[in-house]
């Protein structure tokens, strides 16, 4: 009777240390990362102030680009100048000293518009890095506040990929997912209309392009 007795009490000391293990399990959520950063109105507006930032670069590219080829045409216009025998010497020379003030414009032209690319693009992709931080930032903070309300221990993203291409979180049963109510407390003050996407699908060439100096 006495072993039954502690036999018994085993039974229940194990049985409650297993409930004390389970109820000190921390409570574990996930979180889309991604989904949520691109669905938040403040990531839409940077993507379009970024495009705007690009469109208003390839505008200046382009007419810097005409600028540089009236100045190439003016120069070759002299090079053939200088280049006709039906003209006399001295219009020749002239013509010749003309051309080398205008291959030298171009050269500073060149350069310039190097100088401008640099910049342009320095500047866009400062802009984009600081924007995402603060959002980012942002974000994070919503996370903190959720997961700290709801008792969780751990906050996991969903939308992370490993070195294999493979989702990082292989399994989750959805159940305590917070990427819904945490877009939906994000886009809470959103204005009217800030949540369209439909201008970020037209594609916008960000690639600047040097053109390539015809001076010989």
């Amino acid at each position: 009777m006495k072993k039954l007795m502690q036999i018994g009490l085993l039974s229940v000391g194990l049985a409650g240390f297993g409930l004390a293990g389970r109820a000190a399990e921390p409570k574990i959520a996930t979180f889309n990362f991604q989904k949520a950063y691109d669905a938040y109105y403040k990531s839409i507006q940077s993507a379009m102030a970024i495009k705007r930032d690009v469109a208003d670069v390839k505008k200046e590219e382009a007419a810097r680009i005409d600028a540089a080829k009236k100045h190439d045409e003016e120069y070759r216009q002299l090079i053939d100048k200088a280049n006709d025998q039906a003209v006399s010497a001295e219009q020749r020379e002239k013509s010749k000293k003309d051309a080398d003030t205008k291959r030298a414009e171009l050269e500073v032209d060149k350069q310039a518009f190097t100088e401008f690319e640099q910049r342009a693009k320095l500047h866009i992709q400062t802009e984009e890095e600081r924007r995402t931080t603060d959002i980012i930032k942002e974000i994070r903070g919503v996370i903190d506040a959720h997961a700290k309300a709801g008792g969780y221990a751990l906050v996991l993203d969903s939308s992370g990929e490993s070195a294999y291409h493979v989702p990082v979180l292989l399994y989750a049963s959805g159940q305590d997912d917070l990427t819904d109510s945490i877009i939906k407390e994000l886009n809470a003050a959103a204005p009217p209309g800030s949540l369209d996407t439909n201008a970020l699908a037209a594609p916008a060439a960000n690639n600047l392009i040097i053109p390539g100096s015809t001076v010989k």
